[in-house]
This record gives C-alpha cells, structure tokens and sequence, in this order.
C-alpha cells in the first residue's frame, strides 16, 4: 500500500508534459515567429503603441543609435537596436539578444562570403569579365561566358571553406534557436485566454 501511495503522490506532483515540438525546420521556424508575433504584440499594448502613430516604429524598432552591429567578411556592416519590442521578444526567446544577432547575421551571410571568395580565383574573374561584356539581353553569349558553370563548380567547396571557418557561430546559432524554440513552445501553450492576461516577458 505504501508503495501504491507514493507512485499516486509522485504521479501527482508531475507537472504538466512538455509541449510537443515540430519535426519540419519550416514549422519550427513558423512557431518560434508565431511567438515573437505574440511578444511583440504585447510589448507595443503595454507601451500604448499598438496602433498607427508616429511612435509606432520607434517602439518596435527602437530609436538610433544602432547598439549593436556586425561587420561581415564582405565589408558591409549591420546594425540594430536594443530597447525595441522586437529586441525585447529576442531577449526572452533566445536569452542574449547581442549573441544570438551576431550568430544569426554570421550565418546568414556564409553563402554571400563564399561568393565573394570566388573572386579570389582568377578562372573565376576571368568568366565574370567575359560575363559583364555580353549585352544584358544576350543569353547565349552569358551561357559561353562560362560563367554559370564555373560557379556551381567552385561555390560548394568555397561554401564548405566558410561554414568550417564560422564552425563556433553555427554552433552558437543552432543553441539559441533550439532555446528559442523550447522557450517559444511553451509560451504558446500557455497563451493567457482573453479572460486571463498573461505578464510581458521581459
């Protein structure tokens, strides 16, 4: 009987079972952007700007200067904010806002670094020479260009070359999305009904 008790009281103290995450990377892509859709809502009610004003931008967005930027390897530099609703659904989602939008800009990037370093090979910049001297309209002289072949040849290893140099900030990217993830499944299970309204995560 004492045994019984115990299995019935542990049972008991359970708590709810984890929700059940998607299996699809676009589905899980979908529930983690349903969930910022959910946070940013309330972060603009609680900041009174969840209508059409002139502060509606400022307050998703945040106000200038930019506080964080990447400079990527092919020299163009991005920014963003960090007092915005949608900075502030980055923080609760994946816990570091400054690290997860370097990880994400890396690696959003890898494919337009490995084209830029298809430049570095002459047979390449030779192709895009022939390229740039055919008329827009003059298909035939871009096919002999050779340049469309020479590209999917070299692209692959150029891109394999990237992704090992930026192995730590896939990895970084990979973590906080499976945070975010978590994070993002069981906020939307327990989404307040409108007869009880949740706290803004912060």
């Amino acid at each position: 009987m004492a045994g019984v008790l115990t299995v019935l009281l542990a049972g008991g103290c359970a708590g709810p079972p984890p929700p059940v995450l998607p299996a699809s990377e676009q589905a899980r892509g979908d529930l983690i952007r349903a969930a910022q859709q959910v946070l940013v809502d309330r972060c603009m009610t609680a900041r009174g700007a969840a209508g059409p004003s002139a502060s509606r931008e400022d307050a998703l967005f945040g106000t200038a200067p930019a506080e964080l930027e990447v400079t990527l390897a092919t020299g163009h530099t991005v920014r963003t904010h960090t007092d915005g609703c949608l900075a502030q659904a980055h923080r609760y989602l994946y816990g570091d806002q400054a690290r997860w939008f370097r990880a994400e800009v890396t690696v959003n990037n890898l494919r337009p670094e490995a084209q830029a370093r298809l430049k570095e090979d002459p047979r390449y910049r030779a192709a895009l020479a022939r390229r740039a001297a055919c008329r827009e309209e003059d298909t035939r002289c871009a096919r002999k260009s050779g340049l469309g072949d020479l590209r999917a040849r070299l692209e692959p290893a150029r891109l394999a070359a990237v992704r090992a140099a930026h192995r730590d900030d896939i990895a970084t990217y990979e973590r906080l999305r499976d945070h975010a993830l978590h994070r993002a499944a069981r906020l939307l299970a327990d989404r307040p009904t409108p007869h009880r309204k949740g706290p803004v995560p912060s």
